[in-house]
């Protein structure tokens, strides 16, 4: 692969925030030389940005790709009550709907999508409970048809019978055993508390301790969580519950955590998972506001199956907890976008998020014309009411465009999306019937 010497970048590091002039080279899928005036090589790709902001690519730390073809899906006949309402009518429909076809369309869409916002990674979490076996590898092609790095897993649940919590752990099995290169990862996915045995606890944790990975989780969403996970397993303390089974670790990444305690959080703090915010989700399923500021250091932002637009997520994040008078500024939601580089950072041994020689190349150049200065102090301002995905013009991943004045590379757009409308039909017309 060429060398590509970016001349006149303003780099922008999201986290602590900085702002430089410069000039970066790239080879081999990393920077290796950020200057100044640096000069350009024999041979080598020479892109003049005129000054436009070099951002790292943005991480979409929680979503379900699946979820992509339910834009505009008719809702149930009699509307959801609640939460759990919500997924026995809708979500957990869907997902039973699915099928190779489904998955793969719903991995491309999420993924064009997420490129075209500037997100170059997806940290996702999977179930089709009648399609389970090679899930995650028809998910990973989709990913890589479009060019974006994927953290995979399979959903183990026991609220589709043994068979299905066993298929779901052989499917995390077989992906972990089958990482074949550096744009993919894999955890050992797992539903929530409510929906999962002891059995499947103590499998999903022996499962991730021997393949040295964390499991991806849901986690208090809702009080269903605790109240069901008492009624059907005598163990509402769900915090403690994922503890004693060996759920909990450094690697381990918690979504939502809505209703948690004081001692819940300093129980997840002491294991230093990952929780994620996704506050659009949040809202949308009414569940509650997420006490992000007790969180600690080890937090980031998801979407769950929204699109992975990370400059929306951040901005709406930032507006609910301004309506919460949670005490946080505009800065503490940039370390929590910034989050993402850090987790990726770990799953996948090389330094994310930086602009600096020995970083991956997974860049974003926007067009973004700003009516006022822009500089360190006030980044946060304009990243959280000014950028917008529309500003996202190239994209760069592990040191090669794909994207290039808002036109994915390789990518037959029109074909892509008058198929997918073909497939989604297809999903509802098979939701319908169940």
């Amino acid at each position: 692969m060429p060398s590509i010497l970016l001349k006149n970048a303003t780099t922008a590091h999201i986290f602590p925030p900085s702002i430089e002039p410069v000039d970066l080279r790239i080879q081999s899928g990393r920077i290796v030389a950020r200057s100044k005036g640096l000069a350009p090589e024999p041979g080598e790709q020479v892109e003049d940005l005129s000054g436009r902001l070099v951002l790292p690519g943005l991480v979409n730390a929680h979503t379900h790709l699946y979820s992509s073809l339910a834009r505009g899906m008719s809702g149930p006949k009699e509307a959801p009550k609640n939460f759990l309402e919500t997924l026995q009518k809708i979500w957990w429909k869907l997902d039973r709907a699915l099928d190779e076809e489904s998955i793969y369309y719903s991995a491309l869409i999420g993924a064009i999508e997420a490129v075209k916002a500037g997100t170059t990674t997806l940290v996702d979490h999977h179930a089709s409970p009648n399609c389970i076996a090679g899930s995650l590898k028809i998910i990973r092609e989709a990913l890589e048809q479009v060019g974006v790095r994927g953290v995979l897993c399979y959903e183990v649940t026991d609220r589709n019978g043994a068979a299905g919590r066993e298929a779901g752990l052989r499917e995390n099995q077989s992906f972990l055993a089958h990482q074949t290169n550096s744009q993919f990862r894999a955890l050992v996915g797992a539903h929530a508390s409510f929906t999962l045995s002891d059995h499947a606890l103590r499998a999903c944790a022996e499962l991730a301790q021997e393949n040295n990975c964390g499991v991806h989780i849901h986690l208090a969403e809702d009080g269903c969580d605790a109240e069901i996970s008492r009624r059907d397993f005598g163990r509402g303390d769900i915090v403690n519950r994922l503890a004693e089974y060996g759920v909990l670790s450094e690697k381990t990444i918690l979504a939502h955590g809505i209703y948690l305690s004081a001692a819940d959080l300093k129980t997840i703090q002491q294991h230093r998972c990952w929780l994620m915010h996704n506050a659009r989700s949040n809202m949308n399923n009414s569940v509650g506001y997420a006490p992000v500021q007790n969180f600690g250091e080890r937090v980031s932002l998801g979407t769950d199956g929204f699109p992975a637009d990370m400059f929306e997520e951040t901005r709406l994040a930032f507006f609910k907890g301004r309506d919460a008078k949670n005490g946080l500024g505009p800065a503490d939601y940039l370390k929590f976008l910034s989050a993402g580089h850090q987790l990726c950072s770990g799953l996948f041994d090389a330094p994310f998020g930086k602009l600096e020689p020995g970083a991956v190349a997974d860049l974003i150049i926007l067009d973004y014309p700003s009516p006022t200065p822009l500089t360190e102090e006030n980044l946060a301002g304009h990243v959280l009411f000014g950028m917008k995905a529309d500003h996202v013009a190239e994209v760069m991943f592990a040191g090669k465009f794909i994207l290039r004045n808002k036109i994915l590379i390789g990518v037959d757009i029109e074909k892509i999306y008058q198929k997918s409308r073909e497939v989604a039909a297809k999903l509802w017309k098979r939701l319908l019937a169940l």
